[in-house]
């Protein structure tokens, strides 16, 4: 006959190694589901995107892509600043200040995102009636600053995140 107090370690050591070994099987199964909401390489590739601006001519835009999306760089001219920055913000649908749109020391450059806030359809550049972008689809007139003059879209132009690694080179993202 056996001692019942010898079979207690036994017994709690069994215990304790089912439960990890249940811990660890239970992570194994959960750790796909949580691995496939994490963004594909594709996508994050994407995340940044870097252009070079060196060879942009004043009252030049460009179309760049960011997240598989339209990007208008936009280098502005001396009269094109003193337009914009010169603005009734009481006039605008969506008051906001040029220089809150740019960086400070680069404010020639303007970098909005390429979709009519309306709809979604991209604009036309240097059309309009104020000099900046004009969305056909449905009318909306954005000045140079990407600023939302007339028409039915409701908002500006998105300035997305974006920065100035050198005096020619932006890192959008």
């Amino acid at each position: 006959m056996s001692d019942g107090h010898a079979e207690e370690p036994r017994r709690d050591f069994l215990i304790i190694a089912a439960a990890a070994a249940g811990g660890v099987g239970a992570a194994a199964m959960v750790w796909p589901f949580v691995d496939q909401m994490n963004p594909s390489a594709d996508v994050l590739a994407l995340s940044t995107t870097e252009v070079d601006l060196s060879a942009m001519q004043p009252g030049q835009t460009i179309t760049v892509t960011w997240q598989k999306k339209p990007v208008f760089i936009r280098r502005r001219t001396a009269e094109e600043l003193a337009t914009e920055q010169g603005v009734d913000l009481g006039s605008l649908p969506d008051p906001e200040a040029d220089s809150d749109r740019v960086k400070e020391g680069h404010e020639e450059f303007l970098v909005v995102l390429a979709a009519c806030t309306h709809l979604g359809c991209i604009p036309k550049s240097d059309q309009g009636d104020y000099d900046g972008w004009f969305c056909p689809c449905h009318g909306s007139h954005y000045d140079a600053s990407g600023r939302i003059r007339r028409g039915p879209a409701p908002a500006n132009l998105v300035v997305p995140p974006y920065e100035f690694t050198s005096d020619t080179q932006i890192l959008i993202g």
